[in-house]
């Protein structure tokens, strides 16, 4: 057993901290400036930092213009950008976990490939998937949205819901059933939507508690037609795919969570030493150092849940019960370190002056995202009963 990280990820863990130093407002440990929280949304000026320093398409091939690095390599560098807080600023944007490009990369045909991803790698374009509906949150096998084959074009109707960079995206990978008989086994089925096609629309922004600046809209869909060949992957095979892709984002949010519980306590570590009651530190009071050494503790033992299911990924390995422990563990984790962090720095903790409010919220969405909680225990058991 090597508990070792690759040299190739503490490579990119250095680049990006680098990175971030020169890139990051004052008050966020850098110098340059970024969008906040406040504004609740991104910028172009950040999308094309992000795309000149390298940080989109981390995995994706080489040859789609990516940088072609392991998963280690790319958990890394996602775990150092929650680390400095960027989670507020529209990680799902940035990065090559982002189950679009890994769903592409899975089920696209090579025109697919060679045509979009290099554009969304050089910033060109947004990507964002649409499965949530309505009532189709936590169930994605109970999705209403039809696509019905007219000639040479699909022609779908519905509602997506919950859609990460629906108002910026130029692409769209949105599931629609196909069959209403064959049900998840062959009849759900995945398209790729352009935006500006007639009949697709964006609707208003919705106004979160945390990863603001994370761009979350709803989409209409009325009589949309699109070219047959925007069928992504096999008819029918929609569901299953996704079930598969699930598990790779499954363990980044595992990292963004790891990384925001790092940041949240490192704030806390330092300000205990500094603030002074009773005459001393506030760290040399035992209720403030338990705080902080299960905070240490729940951080190092998420580390390793989550690096070592990025290994078996890498291996090739099956990774579906790991990735649901590792996330449901990390982000449950990363809502208790946060929560005393605030505790640790008092009413300090509680204002918007300081960055640990602002994950505390960041960090609420980790428990729900590719899945809540409550869907990871029931991933967990079933695998462990079978």
């Amino acid at each position: 057993m090597d508990f070792d990280w690759p040299g190739s990820a503490e490579k990119a863990r250095a680049e990006v901290r680098a990175w971030l130093d020169a890139v990051l407002p004052a008050d966020w440990g850098g110098t340059g400036t970024i969008p906040t929280d406040e504004l609740g949304a991104w910028t172009l000026e950040w999308r094309t930092q992000l795309s000149d320093g390298g940080w989109i398409g981390l995995e994706w091939p080489v040859e789609y213009g990516g940088r072609g690095l392991t998963e280690i390599d790319a958990i890394a560098v996602m775990e150092e950008f929650a680390r400095a807080g960027v989670p507020s600023q529209g990680p799902n944007d940035a990065f090559s976990v982002g189950m679009l490009g890994n769903t592409l990369l899975a089920l696209g045909t090579e025109e697919q490939k060679q045509h979009f991803l290099p554009r969304i790698i050089s910033g060109e374009d947004v990507w964002c998937q649409g499965y949530s509906e309505p009532e189709a949150g936590s169930d994605l096998a109970g999705v209403k949205t039809r696509a019905v084959l007219d000639g040479d074009e699909w022609v779908l109707n519905g509602n997506k819901c919950w859609i990460t960079n629906a108002s910026y995206a130029g692409l769209y990978v949105l599931t629609a059933v196909t069959d209403r008989e064959k049900g998840t086994h062959g009849g759900i089925s995945a398209f790729l939507v352009e935006r500006g096609t007639k009949g697709f629309e964006v609707g208003s922004k919705e106004h979160k508690l945390g990863m603001r600046a994370s761009d979350t809209a709803t989409l209409t869909l009325q009589d949309v037609r699109i070219p047959r060949d925007n069928l992504l992957g096999e008819l029918g095979q929609g569901f299953p795919s996704f079930m598969k892709i699930l598990d790779g984002g499954r363990i980044s949010i595992g990292a963004l969570a790891l990384g925001i519980a790092e940041g949240a306590y490192e704030y806390a570590l330092n300000y205990s030493k500094e603030r002074k009651a009773f005459g001393k530190p506030i760290s040399a009071f035992q209720a403030i150092q338990w705080m902080l050494a299960d905070a240490r503790t729940e951080i190092e033992a998420a580390r390793l849940m989550i690096y070592d299911t990025a290994q078996k990924k890498d291996r090739g390995e099956d990774y579906t019960l790991e990735s649901a422990m590792c996330k449901l563990y990390a982000s449950e984790m990363a809502m208790r370190v946060t929560n005393n962090a605030i505790q640790v720095m008092g009413g300090y903790g509680y204002c918007r002056d300081y960055p640990v409010e602002r994950m505390y919220r960041d960090a609420k969405l980790c428990t729900i995202g590719e899945g809540t909680s409550e869907i990871q225990r029931l991933v967990i058991s079933r695998k462990i009963l079978s």
